[in-house]
């Protein structure tokens, strides 16, 4: 008698998937899935299909070891490390892990078991955490920790800057979000006195009151120019100094061989870039195409350093670059991804030298459309290096010695060029937001000269159409030669945000049909709505809050706001890790010689998550350190009245950005005008219930700067009179309110007031 063969067990649904990874305590993987559900073989097959479409439209999120959970969401039992003690005596702990785009969150721990001593700032413990209603003053949700098991016990070190309390000193945290402050006696401060930038360590000592520290690293003058920035470095544990053996095998680099390379050195290639560049790693050409077939057509080359000649797969400076990630760029340094012996020599492309290059051809038609494409390692030698400035003005006629002889072929025939590219693209209907960038101005001394709006000339559109095109013709061709590209993807919005959308576009007067399938043009169209009038800003922030996040990813989605199908990185590998993966795909898949993809190649789908997580690391820091200098800069006018646009509306109160110098600072909801406020999500705004008064995300206002603190960054605002007196009714005054989850009024207590100012 033969046994009857068990049959399959059914197939979860999506839902059921995301409800089990959702409900299981911390993340899971694959194995877990499979083995809740009783799936055989075959199914693991389609469920590692599944996953990936889950993670793939942001439904999940993978961690290390590919494991899975909701985005933006910590797991019930969470690895947390302790920061600190808030203003209220709560002790608060940051996750460990964390890969969403989402605010890092606050997680305030409940007090230890008896008879186990308290954990302190440094100490980690695996926890159970519940997710509350609360928001940070940065918009991070809030949890409550409370300890499964301490993992690890260590003397904890805060940076922080030293202030003269007499017979000791008090150490401020940098970190906003570390409300704690230590006290440390001045034979505890080794070389470092008031207003040095330090970081000191927790001493064992007493519960109640501040705990006491001693100073074990003296890192710069709170009054140096550079403390922004070294304050972004140490906060996000940015990695600066490079092995030795790194450092070693650069400085041993030298010349590319010419054999197995395309001759490009009498090619007319220019870089163009901003005038504080220091390397240059792109350089562009462009000519007629003289094929028949391809009339009014052109002939384009992009020319990369090949910075795969020079790191090689297992190598110190291969591991260095994956660490990094990325270069990071602060208005006075940069942390470089390579050692300067490479991204500022061997792989820049400066002017009148021999480089090795990886160059693309490309061929376009008349109407910009990519014809053809072709990938060869080659030696070139840049004729000119360019700002976008003298570009730009060699293109109005007013040339100089270096663009002079450039302008009438070779510059005339890049942005020709670039005008049918340009025109490809507005027919293609990529996204185009409005929004302007702040630039800080570092004078020669090192202190903030201004803030102000950077410039965006045709000659920026140039170089950027310029590589798009090759980022495109790299993903083509890696994909028609099936080799792994890191993609560069970009979702398209996700339903949540989209309905949030049309919420606020209701609000004000425009309509956003539902059932239509959503492309990046249709918020173009949008946007041509409400150009040059008052609610352009607002309308473009809030459809920039709409996108979903860029990533790196194996798996190609396409790009939802360039409206491409097909996108990678290839133009910039000093500076970006993804690059050089996509430069060595190339090499093996043109056989174009040493430095490509080994057959034990790096995971795609890992490097994928971690360069995505550095990346996101770096533009927070740069954020940072730009509020630092940005709070710096405007420590002088502390008192003045100036004009601003409120950008973010929540319900501690409002977020505005400063007209002039594009500053951002907290009005907290305690300094607005007596009433009782509603904050309404859809609409983006605060309403007083007995004034009918409304503050809503893009309004202009009038503002008082009342503090700006450079060592955290932070900027407090209040309205000017004239909007105060504009809010105020007759009769009894009654202190301010927000809205609980549920839209319910609920009156703050004089305690959360103050604590709301604070933030």
């Amino acid at each position: 008698m033969t046994k009857r063969r068990k049959s399959p067990a059914p197939f979860p649904s999506q839902e059921e998937i995301v409800r089990f990874i959702h409900e299981s305590p911390g993340n899971v993987g694959k194995r877990e899935i499979a083995r809740a559900f009783h799936l055989d073989s075959a199914q693991k097959t389609e469920l590692k299909k599944l996953l990936r479409d889950l993670e793939l439209d942001g439904t999940l999120a993978r961690g290390r070891g590919r494991r899975y959970a909701e985005p933006g969401v910590l797991p019930n039992v969470s690895v947390v490390e302790v920061t600190g003690i808030d203003a209220d005596g709560d002790l608060v702990a940051k996750p460990v892990q964390w890969e969403s785009d989402a605010p890092l969150p606050l997680v305030r721990m409940a007090p230890e078991r008896r008879g186990q001593p308290a954990l302190g700032p440094g100490d980690r413990s695996l926890a159970r955490i519940e997710l509350t209603d609360q928001k940070t003053s940065d918009g991070a949700a809030v949890y409550t920790g409370k300890t499964i098991r301490r993992l690890t016990t260590s003397p904890a070190k805060i940076m922080g800057v030293l202030e003269d309390q007499g017979t000791y000193c008090k150490l401020r945290p940098t970190d906003r979000r570390t409300k704690s402050e230590l006290i440390i006696d001045k034979v505890d401060c080794g070389e470092a006195g008031p207003g040095d930038l330090v970081r000191a360590q927790l001493l064992p000592g007493k519960r109640l009151g501040l705990k006491q520290g001693r100073v074990v690293e003296k890192l710069a003058s709170l009054d140096s120019p550079r403390a922004a920035s070294l304050i972004a470095i140490h906060d996000h544990q940015l990695p600066v100094d490079f092995a030795p053996d790194a450092l070693a095998m650069a400085e041993k680099c030298g010349p590319a061989p010419m054999k197995g390379r395309e001759d490009l050195r009498q090619v007319p290639l220019l870089t163009i870039d901003g005038a504080d560049a220091r390397d240059f790693d792109d350089a562009v050409f462009a000519e007629p195409d003289p094929d028949k077939a391809n009339k009014d057509g052109w002939h384009l080359i992009v020319a990369i350093a090949d910075v795969s000649w020079y790191v090689r797969p297992g190598t110190a400076l291969e591991k260095a670059a994956y660490e990094r990630g990325n270069s990071v760029y602060f208005p006075d340094r940069v942390v470089p991804m390579l050692p300067e012996a490479l991204s500022n020599g061997w792989c820049s492309l400066v002017p009148h030298e021999d480089r090795p290059c990886l160059a693309a051809h490309l061929w376009i038609t008349s109407d910009g459309h990519l014809k053809r494409h072709k990938f060869v390692r080659a030696m070139m030698r840049s004729h000119a290096r360019l700002t976008y400035t003298q570009a730009q003005l060699a293109r109005a006629g007013q040339t100089d010695d270096v663009t002079a002889p450039l302008a009438e072929l070779v510059i005339a025939n890049l942005y020709d060029a670039y005008a049918v590219l340009e025109a490809a693209r507005k027919k293609r209907g990529a996204l185009e937001l409005d929004l302007p960038e702040r630039q800080v101005v570092i004078g020669d001394n090192g202190d903030v000269e201004a803030i102000t709006v950077r410039e965006r000339l045709d000659s920026h559109k140039l170089i950027e159409e310029f590589m798009i095109t090759a980022n495109v013709a790299a993903a083509e061709a890696l994909e028609k030669r099936k080799q792994p590209c890191m993609y560069r993807i970009h979702d398209q919005p996700s339903m949540e945000k989209m309905e949030a959308l049309r919420d606020f576009l209701d609000g004000v007067g425009i309509r956003f049909p539902k059932g239509q399938v959503v492309r990046a043009g249709n918020f173009n169209g949008i946007l041509s709505k409400v150009a040059n009038t008052p609610e352009a800003d607002l309308v473009n922030t809030v459809i920039l809050r709409s996108q979903a996040q860029a990533a790196y990813h194996p798996e190609n989605i396409g790009h939802f706001g360039l409206n491409l199908r097909h996108y990678c990185h290839f133009t910039s590998p000093i500076r970006r890790y993804a690059d050089l993966l996509v430069h060595r795909a190339l090499i093996r898949g043109y056989s174009l010689g040493e430095g490509g993809l080994e057959d034990d190649h790096r995971d795609f789908v890992d490097a994928g998550a971690h360069i995505s997580a550095t990346e996101r690391r770096a533009a927070t820091a740069e954020r940072d350190a730009t509020d630092r200098f940005t709070a710096s800069f405007m420590v002088t006018r502390i008192g003045q009245e100036l004009e601003g646009r409120i950008t973010g509306v929540t319900r501690f109160g409002l977020f505005v950005e400063l007209t002039e110098s594009g500053a951002d600072g907290l009005i907290p909801i305690s300094t607005l005008p007596d009433d009782y406020y509603r904050h309404d999500e859809k609409r983006h705004c605060l309403r007083g219930d007995d004034t009918g008064q409304e503050y809503t995300l893009g309004q202009s206002v009038q503002v008082i700067l009342r503090e700006a603190e450079p060592v955290t960054g932070g900027i407090i605002l209040s309205l000017s009179g004239e909007n105060v007196s504009r809010g105020r009714t007759s009769g009894r005054k009654r202190p301010g309110t927000r809205s609980d989850k549920h839209g319910k009024k609920s009156r703050i207590s004089r305690s959360k007031r103050k604590k709301a100012k604070r933030q």
